[in-house]
């Protein structure tokens, strides 16, 4: 199973539980964490790969390390970023940044691990798409965009694969506000919405 974002966070939490099960997790994440990722990987006896994900050989490099392995039973699509503000005040690098990492490279390196037959008969895909893609966030522009753009991605994939033998399915999950270290440098403001957003009409 690969993991991206899995140095911290929700992804780490969700490669802990993974390994918990039984499974051999993929912890992947950029350069940058290289510490706190192998921190991880060896703690639940997992595998360290420190990829750039917007990177043009980003899934070669994956899939290289996949097939060592025989191939993918899962893919958790963890990894995002935040370069919060509003449309107003928001340049195109961060614009770009957040589409690239958030949305750009779950689609790339969907098709890749599909066109070289990286994953396994009946394989799943999960992709962490965020309430903020559901409902929107003020401030959260770019981020809201990238998150709601998850959501359209695997609908669309999900016709794609309903015509694939192999039995795949894709799905994407958006959770309510979570305190991470990604969250704490988000703005106090924006941060109390998503709070009072994860509380909206349930039931």
């Amino acid at each position: 199973m690969l993991v991206t974002g899995a140095s911290r966070g929700i992804g780490e939490a969700i490669a802990r539980v993974l390994a918990r099960e039984g499974a051999h997790v993929i912890c992947l994440d950029v350069p940058q964490q290289q510490a706190d990722l192998q921190k991880v990987a060896s703690e639940i006896s997992g595998s360290a790969l420190t990829v750039d994900i917007t990177s043009a050989d980003a899934g070669k490099e994956i899939a290289e390390a996949a097939q060592k392995r025989g191939g993918l039973d899962s893919v958790i699509h963890n990894a995002g970023i935040t370069r919060d503000k509003t449309l107003a005040n928001m340049d195109d690098k961060q614009w770009d940044m957040v589409l690239n990492i958030n949305l750009g490279s779950i689609a790339k390196l969907n098709r890749y691990l599909l066109d070289n037959d990286v994953l396994k008969d009946a394989a799943r895909i999960v992709c962490v798409s965020s309430i903020s893609g559901i409902a929107g966030n003020l401030g959260q522009t770019n981020y809201a965009t990238s998150k709601a753009g998850v959501i359209g991605l695997v609908n669309a994939t999900a016709k794609q694969l309903e015509d694939n033998a192999k039995g795949m399915t894709i799905n994407a999950v958006a959770p309510g506000f979570i305190e991470t270290q990604m969250t704490e440098a988000i703005p106090f403001a924006i941060r109390e919405a998503g709070r009072r957003m994860n509380s909206m009409s349930q039931g």
